[in-house]
């Protein structure tokens, strides 16, 4: 009996020292960009790189993003997306971001430099490691550039010249 309670006191005291062989990967976020526009709004993409610097593979179960543009709260969101992030290695993956209109023109309001529009991603990365689940924490900030072709002067510069008062 003695012996049993030394081992559980034991494994009691090492059980949460566990995590501590376990290295938080770094995680960057390489570019924000506008990839789309359609009848429902505009698409993003937050492009992250997640470096594991464990020997040993760990797995994205899933993520939770609230991404804020000049400072208004644009969107929040997730999924539970799988990718496995190999170790001793930088792993790129995107996490895809659906804007609406009514938003964007809030957005649009504040007249944002369109070469460096501030935003700030919180998210968190629900990983699976091999001594249990752990949620990577990230809080960015940077500035995007908003690609010409979707900048509301290009399309009032489209719409000159379809009515013909462009020339």
């Amino acid at each position: 009996m003695r012996n049993y309670l030394f081992l559980l006191l034991v494994v009691v005291t090492l059980l949460p020292g566990c995590t501590s062989f376990v290295k938080q990967p770094v995680v960057t976020v390489k570019d924000v960009k506008m990839v789309g526009v359609d009848a429902g709004g505009a698409q993003m993409e937050l492009n992250l790189v997640v470096e594991n610097e464990n020997g040993y593979n760990i797995r994205l179960l899933g993520y939770s993003y609230d991404l804020e543009v000049s400072g208004i709260p644009l969107t929040k969101g997730g999924a539970r997306d799988e990718v496995t992030f190999a170790p001793k290695e930088a792993t790129e993956f995107n996490i895809p971001v659906r804007i609406a209109y009514g938003d964007l023109i809030s957005l649009l309001q504040r007249d944002p430099d369109p070469d460096h529009v501030p935003y700030r991603l919180r998210a968190g990365l629900d990983l699976d490691t091999p001594v249990g689940h752990m949620t990577v924490p990230i809080d960015r900030k940077g500035t995007y550039r908003i690609p010409r072709q979707y900048r509301p002067s290009y399309y009032l510069g489209k719409m000159k010249d379809i009515l013909g008062l462009g020339q």
